[in-house]
């Protein structure tokens, strides 16, 4: 079987390597991550909702699939205790009756122009009340999911579990390593990569034939380091996002977990989920003027945009300080900056690259080959298992779970 080098160790990554340990010897799996910290982008600082028909149509096969997905590694691996996984009920929460603006539409859209993800959802009607959130008179809340079809995770915790059972199969982590060239055979087919371990400087080639470029918003940058001679780019932008994660005596954390969308004026569309635990996660600034770092976990979270968000957060969940009561004191407990990969498509790629785009030739069929997971935007943790699955199945030329044929690769 061929030996694989998966570029990017965040939550497309690990996925990727878990399935194909599944059917491969995991010490032909080579994981690769030049991040100082792992997780510090995306990946450990998403919010983890999942849902299992909130997608557009090319990627609704693979929504669907990959909620089964996170389903059933939850029920195999005590998800629930390991990682946060619960179902979740959505609700849409507004201070007037909302308008039918957007309602039941599929797609990326919302992504493009700053509004809520929720505007993408089917509306069910009614919805259960969130017992920490702080209602107004005249205030409306609108079910926005049926039961089983959304939930969550805390995807550090998640990304942590899936790296553990990689490792304890075999698969091999190099971190921190960035990769510096592709080297070819005799006959000119794709045969290794150098890497680099960024703390010694010690260089080694890796020999493989296989690559998986799974490295979120930096997916482009290597792409075009690795294949200098490649007739295009990989059309991939970044959308930075801020969050912070607080509690508050009004969610214990135990029953009854709530995902909710709302607005904060005109100024941004805030998500706010109520994890097991305690956490509250509440997120839904992001910028598309952020500039991305060289690396994951370089970036500066702003102080203004903290400040919006604890504005979000003392409105809906109670005061913040001091002065504020026993039960509705506030604790913020992180604060994050992440950056998410987008396509101009608002959907994924999941793909193997042509050999006439990449400059250099690869093994034919599973013998070898190129391929892209990245683009997922906000779904990243949601639709991970199903990309994890889906790109070893084609790695590996086996018969694929979803149907992937709208996210291919439209090189730039």
């Amino acid at each position: 079987m061929s030996t694989t080098v998966i570029l990017g160790a965040g939550i497309i990554g690990v996925s990727s390597a878990y399935y194909l340990s599944d059917h491969q010897p995991p010490s032909s799996i080579h994981l690769v991550e030049p991040a100082s910290e792992l997780f510090s982008s995306a990946s450990g600082y998403a919010g983890g909702f999942l849902a299992k028909d909130w997608f557009a149509p090319a990627a609704v096969d693979m929504g669907a699939l990959s909620y089964e997905l996170h389903r059933k590694l939850a029920a195999d691996h005590a998800g629930r205790e390991t990682w946060g996984y619960t179902t979740t009920t959505s609700v849409n929460y507004a201070t007037a009756p909302p308008t039918d603006r957007g309602r039941g539409t599929r797609g990326g859209d919302w992504l493009r122009t700053g509004t809520s993800r929720a505007e993408t959802a089917p509306r069910e009607g009614g919805g259960s009340v969130p017992p920490w959130l702080g209602r107004t008179e005249g205030d409306h809340i609108e079910g926005i999911s049926s039961e089983g079809t959304t939930a969550q995770v805390d995807p550090l915790r998640l990304c942590r579990f899936l790296l553990q059972e990689c490792l304890r199969r075999g698969v091999r982590l190099h971190h921190p390593a960035e990769v510096l060239s592709a080297s070819v055979d005799l006959r000119s087919e794709l045969a290794s990569v150098r890497i680099a371990d960024t703390k010694t400087g010690t260089e080694t080639d890796l020999p493989c034939t296989r690559v998986v470029i799974a490295a979120g918003a930096w997916s482009g940058k290597v792409f075009k380091e690795l294949f200098p001679y490649a007739k295009g780019g990989i059309p991939i932008g970044s959308l930075a996002g801020h969050s912070i994660v607080v509690r508050s005596p009004r969610w214990r954390g135990d029953e009854g977990c709530h995902a909710v969308y709302t607005t904060h004026g005109d100024a941004f569309s805030p998500e706010v989920y109520a994890r097991l635990g305690g956490d509250i996660y509440i997120a839904g600034l992001n910028s598309t003027d952020i500039p991305l770092p060289s690396l994951p976990g370089q970036a500066t979270v702003l102080p203004e945009a903290i400040a919006k968000l604890t504005s979000v957060a003392r409105k809906l969940l109670g005061s913040l300080g001091s002065d504020a009561g026993s039960d509705d004191r506030l604790e913020v407990v992180r604060e994050g900056l992440c950056f998410r990969p987008v396509t101009p498509r608002g959907v994924p790629i999941i793909s193997r690259v042509p050999d006439k785009e990449l400059g250099i030739a690869t093994r034919p069929g599973a013998e070898g080959g190129v391929f892209l997971a990245t683009g997922h935007g906000p779904w990243g943790i949601s639709l991970s298992l199903g990309t994890g699955l889906v790109l070893s199945e084609m790695a590996q030329g086996r018969d694929l779970s979803a149907d992937i044929s709208g996210l291919g690769l439209q090189m730039n």
